[in-house]
């Protein structure tokens, strides 16, 4: 059961012009802002748990679909996420936030802390992607290879997907059916819902990237890492080498988790967050 709000009411969501487009968002509470960033093939509410914890904490929770996801825009043309955000920030009166991003998110996030470095707090990054660095785990690059074998087949969309899921729900060291089957299909349709609605978008664009690797040494703010001991090669050496070039960076091994950590060990990833914004001077 997803945890409740107080007031459901005081939500907010609409839609912010970008380039090209627009973004959908939510946004609840009052004081600090904290943004949450979804992964790949995801959406906003992938952080259906988070959310309503952070709102009731005190805090001013935003969270949003970014371009070709869930309902914002698809992509039309070359674009940077880092300046998406930015202009989410700008629209809804955010000089600065605490970025919380999962995988792909949190490659966003960095990202962003390096364009942006005036509109970032903090960063807390889950299963880390960094922008620059290209995947080298056989297991991953095995289904990269099988999702584009399936591109424009008959029943592509569902053998896209499946391999998404094995790559970032199971991850390597399990099959599907040692994972929680409802967090499972969650992430099934949520993924299957990006690749029918956004299909039109697949190659119409290039997300233009600042080349996070090679800069992790420019971030200034706090941060921390948590990723799960059951994630892929690539993205425990993200970690690793996120904690080793940001200054003061501390990274959380999240156990009985892959890549989603949010969801597989929620507790835990729920008590290092809430612990890792309470410690910041806002």
């Amino acid at each position: 059961m997803t945890p409740s709000i107080s007031d459901w009411s005081e939500i907010d969501n609409g839609i912010v012009p970008i380039d090209d487009g627009e973004l959908f968002y939510e946004a609840a509470g009052s004081g600090p802002a904290v943004v949450l960033v979804h992964g790949g093939m995801l959406d906003q509410h992938m952080w259906d748990e988070q959310f309503a914890w952070l709102v009731n904490s005190g805090l001013r929770a935003v969270r949003y679909d970014t371009r070709g996801h869930g309902l914002s825009s698809s992509v039309s043309g070359d674009y940077a996420n880092h300046d998406d955000l930015r202009t989410l920030l700008d629209a809804l009166d955010i000089p600065s936030a605490v970025l919380v991003g999962l995988s792909h998110g949190a490659r966003i996030a960095l990202d962003t802390a390096l364009a942006h470095p005036d509109r970032v707090t903090a960063l807390a990054l889950a299963s880390p992607g960094i922008s620059g660095r290209a995947f080298s785990d056989p297991f991953v690059l095995e289904h990269i290879r099988h999702q584009v074998a399936a591109i424009g087949e008959p029943d592509g969309v569902e053998r896209y997907v499946e391999h998404f899921l094995r790559m970032w729900v199971d991850g390597p060291h399990r099959e599907p059916g040692a994972v929680h089957p409802g967090m499972r299909e969650r992430m099934r349709a949520s993924a299957e819902a990006n690749a029918e609605v956004h299909a039109d978008g697949l190659g119409a664009g290039i997300a233009l990237e600042v080349g996070a690797i090679h800069r992790l040494g420019e971030i200034r703010v706090p941060t921390v890492v948590l990723d799960g001991d059951l994630d892929s090669t690539d993205i425990s050496s993200n970690a690793h080498a996120i904690t080793l070039a940001v200054p003061g960076a501390r990274r959380v091994r999240i156990p009985s988790a892959a890549h989603m950590v949010n969801l597989e060990n929620t507790a835990l990833f729920d008590q290092e967050l809430h612990a890792f914004l309470s410690s910041l001077d806002y």
